[in-house]
């Protein structure tokens, strides 16, 4: 099985090299040393705004479901905004430094950021404040949380430390030979680490053992990110050699090295990586697949949503026949002139 991978859309957006991209399942955002975050619509495919609240160029972005972003910047600043209006909703002064490096527990009510005063700090986003402060021996580039949230991992140069969760101690640490530009979970316990040469290489967060490396690029690894699509893991690296490839990873073998799946020359010198998934086309092609409901049912359903669209997303403040609505406010308002003018009317 081989992929084919074709430009879809292209945007020179930043004035500067890009520094840091993230995805939720409608947007794309970049941020870069333009000291900008811009976002795109990738549903219709242009470009949807620009946020403008940083001083320094923007270091990380991470999306929370489909609600929320996290930006980091080297300002220090950890800003949260509402993907909705894209308001910012708090800007914490988090580093005395730079922000180096992001993470949101799966749960949402916790974030861990380092930075460049030697600190990892843990928010509780509920609240949005400071909830714990470690001094680390030196600084930090990359903090990431495992998919379950058990376990936290941090990046210092070439070193690899494993946290647990419960007890906020180190449970291990992996050292590689050269510095490390990315870190992926590919699993709880199974991390893909790149570095600054051309090998990716897996280790088992428990045994801190490497289960497999391969030469993947001919250049340094700048990017790694892995996905799964209908059973399939699949790794997509980039390098400073201007090629993004494709992995194909079976974790029963993983002793093994994955199959290629495509590769393109992108011929830029690429900096970050993400992967947009079109999560809707997914559901639709599964959808019709198992299509098999009575059509009275569906007319129910169709209804229930033509009442819902009518209660909140009306905009216009008008009903669907055209009337205008009373808010309970205003109904307030007008009952006492109503009462004049029945009066008015009887006498």
């Amino acid at each position: 099985q081989s992929w084919t991978v074709v430009p879809d859309f292209t945007h020179h957006a930043h004035s500067a090299s890009l520094s840091a991209v993230a995805v939720n399942n409608r947007y794309v955002v970049t941020g870069s040393r333009d000291e900008t975050i811009q976002i795109y619509d990738m549903k219709k495919k242009i470009e949807h705004g620009a946020l403008l609240q940083h001083n320094g160029t923007i270091t990380c972005l991470e999306f929370y479901g489909t609600a929320h972003l996290l930006s980091g910047a080297e300002d220090g600043l950890i800003c949260i905004w509402n993907t909705k209006r894209w308001e910012c909703l708090k800007s914490i002064k988090a580093h005395k430094g730079h922000v180096t490096s992001l993470s949101i527990h799966p749960s949402g009510k916790l974030a861990l950021s380092v930075g460049t005063d030697k600190t990892l700090r843990t928010w509780n986003l509920v609240e949005g404040r400071s909830a714990f402060i470690k001094n680390l021996k030196q600084n930090a580039h990359i903090i990431k949380w495992s998919p379950d949230g058990e376990r936290y991992v941090t990046v210092l140069t070439n070193k690899v430390d494993i946290y647990k969760l419960d007890t906020a101690s180190i449970t291990g640490t992996i050292t590689t030979e050269k510095r490390i530009s990315s870190l992926r979970f590919i699993t709880d316990s199974i991390l893909a680490i790149a570095g600054d040469d051309e090998i990716i290489r897996f280790y088992s967060c428990d045994s801190q053992k490497c289960l497999c490396e391969f030469k993947a690029h001919e250049n340094r690894i700048k990017d790694i990110y892995s996905f799964e699509r209908e059973g399939q893991h699949v790794i997509v690296t980039a390098s400073s050699d201007g090629y993004i490839k494709m992995w194909n990873l079976d974790l029963n073998k993983i002793k093994d090295v994955p199959s290629l799946l495509c590769e393109v020359n992108t011929k830029a010198r690429l900096t970050c990586l993400a992967v947009w998934l079109d999560r809707a086309s997914e559901t639709n092609e599964n959808s019709d697949k198992a299509a098999t409901s009575s059509q009275a049912n569906e007319d129910d359903k169709s209804s229930i949503v033509r009442k819902r669209k009518v209660c909140w997303t009306d905009k216009s403040d008008k009903t669907a026949n055209g009337k205008r609505k009373i808010t309970p406010e205003k109904q307030k308002l007008e009952s006492p002139l109503q009462k004049k003018k029945k009066k008015q009317n009887s006498s």
